[in-house]
């Protein structure tokens, strides 16, 4: 009879457990959050991560009486972590809710704008068809970190920079220049985008480069216009009712004006040039298995927009 020595002729095996733990104390920024979130007491959270810091021979973790942050090793070590929470979740959902009604918390991230004027319509049709998924939805114009924050899923609007996310593209987004009929009439309508500067047009605040707007057209090519005006700011939703009074023009997202250009109460400025074609985008952190719940409000979401009358088909991809 051979017997095996522990720790000899066997893999070392990762303490997976712990991991998944030592992600959602991360994720809280607390053991406490972490058990209950988990289910465990608060003991065994504080062992496992004891655990994981024994087995390594380094800190995870900076504890003081008010406050856990992470260290270095512990931010190196986080994104794969929650990784392997997010797969060993996503595994067993897979197999035990296969043939199941998906339920459980999804956390969405989402610009403040389109969330606002979009998103409480879906989720209401969205829970009515699936009454056992609750959703965090968190709204914000800045960019969010999915890994560090637990974000499960993330709409973005723009152009995506390479990135380790998995990204599926929607649909595409414009952003048309509009002015009310009232301002054209009293300041005139530009011929052309360098005249944009003798006109009263909104600044975005939050751009890279708030106080230009590049526009191309198919023949002229691209031309970058100077511009300046009586407000920055750095959300869009308080600039419809600045346009509409006739105050100013500015280049806006389709998805918050396509009401008023259908009623004639806003119009589209120098119609043959545009700005860079958008695009909304559905991200979701690294991984090749997504909870049923993410599936079917991704896949829930992606349908019912597609249908809104400000998505556009987008262009083939070269």
């Amino acid at each position: 009879m051979i017997r095996i020595q522990p720790g000899f002729g066997m893999p070392h095996l990762p303490d997976f457990e712990a991991w998944a733990i030592f992600a959602k104390v991360a994720e809280h920024g607390s053991f406490s959050g972490a058990a209950s979130d988990l289910n465990l007491s608060k003991a065994t959270v504080s062992k496992a991560i004891t655990r994981l810091e024994f087995r390594l021979g380094t800190s995870l973790f900076h504890r003081t009486s008010r406050k856990l942050s992470l260290t270095e090793s512990g931010r190196a070590s986080l994104d794969r972590a929650t990784r392997i929470l997010a797969e060993g979740e996503a595994i067993e959902e897979e197999i035990t809710e296969g043939a199941a009604v998906p339920r459980g918390l999804v956390r969405l991230s989402a610009p403040m704008s389109f969330g606002i004027q979009h998103l409480g319509p879906a989720l209401a049709a969205f829970f009515k068809e699936y009454p056992e998924v609750s959703v965090d939805l968190r709204l914000s114009d800045t960019r969010t970190d999915l890994v560090a924050e637990g974000i499960d899923v993330a709409l973005r609007i723009g152009v995506l920079s390479d990135s380790s996310f998995r990204a599926r593209r929607l649909f595409a987004v414009r952003r048309p220049l509009v002015a009310s009929p009232d301002y054209l009439a009293k300041h005139g309508a530009p011929t052309h985008p360098r005249e944009l500067e003798k006109h009263n047009t909104v600044v975005f605040s939050h751009l890279a480069a708030p106080t230009s707007i590049t526009l191309h057209h198919p023949h002229q090519g691209e031309f970058i216009a100077r511009i300046q005006g009586c407000l920055s700011v750095n959300n869009a939703d308080v600039v419809v009712p600045l346009l509409t009074g006739g105050l100013s023009m500015c280049l806006m997202p389709e998805f918050l004006i396509w009401r008023e250009l259908r009623d004639g109460k806003l119009v589209e400025v120098l119609p043959d040039w545009s700005s860079e074609l958008l695009a909304l985008y559905v991200l979701t952190p690294p991984g090749t298995v997504r909870p049923v719940r993410v599936s079917v409000l991704i896949d829930f979401l992606s349908k019912r927009l597609s249908k809104a009358p400000w998505a556009h088909e987008l262009p083939k991809l070269d």
